[in-house]
């Protein structure tokens, strides 16, 4: 919240009338000011940084990526931006991809409007909406069955041993070049390499797979 004591607030959703809608819901509250929106994972990644909201309303499904991966990519270049996913599906996987990518909530589309304005108020305040049980449940499940995977880590080089690790940490591909003094491009080649030989289309996939594993490690 800023000294003016409005919430900045970004939106990210591919249906012009949904997006229109919400916007139009929050710019009547004296507490929220919408300062911008996109239509595209792209034009999002690019207008996120420049408007720095405190709170982004990203949809989960989008045309040209996800709404978990732009909060990622955004989480970890600004942490103070917190991302609250709007889908229209209650989804575990993307609901465990979004608490990966460090989403402070995840709400359905069918959430009344008033639901809607205290969940924004509420991750602008800091707090987490994301439900204890079914994160539980999510975690459970992927930590009960992973064992006979363990096998394709065997597929992996060195080097993209270290990448899948660097995911895992919620790195992007620029971060991680940058770590191991590689060019993005490169860094690139290598994710698409050891997601196609882990039989994974998304980095996010990748990045809970690394937390399972990391989960079923004995404490030390």
């Amino acid at each position: 919240m800023r000294e003016d004591g409005k919430i900045r607030v970004f939106l990210l959703d591919d249906h012009e009338v949904v997006r229109r809608g919400v916007h139009e819901m929050l710019s009547v509250e004296p507490d929220i000011e919408v300062v911008g929106e996109a239509g595209t994972a792209a034009d999002a990644l690019v207008r996120i940084p420049a408007t720095r909201p405190d709170v982004a309303v990203l949809d989960v499904r989008l045309p040209d990526g996800s709404g978990v991966e732009v909060c990622r990519e955004i989480r970890s270049s600004d942490r103070s931006v917190r991302c609250l996913m709007l889908t229209s599906f209650a989804d575990d996987e993307a609901l465990f991809d979004a608490i990966m990518a460090g989403a402070s909530g995840y709400v359905l589309k069918a959430i009344r409007g008033n639901e809607l304005l205290q969940a924004v108020r509420d991750v602008a305040a800091g707090k987490s909406l994301l439900d204890p049980v079914a994160t539980a449940r999510v975690l459970e499940r992927l930590r009960g069955g992973g064992a006979h995977t363990d096998e394709r880590l065997a597929r992996l080089t060195e080097q993209e041993h270290r990448i899948l690790e660097l995911i895992g940490e919620g790195l992007t591909n620029r971060q991680i070049g940058e770590r191991l003094h590689l060019a993005e491009k490169t860094i690139k080649n290598y994710v698409s390499g050891l997601l196609a030989k882990l039989g994974m289309q998304r980095r996010s996939q990748a990045a809970a797979y690394v937390a399972r594993i990391q989960a079923e490690k004995p404490a030390p």
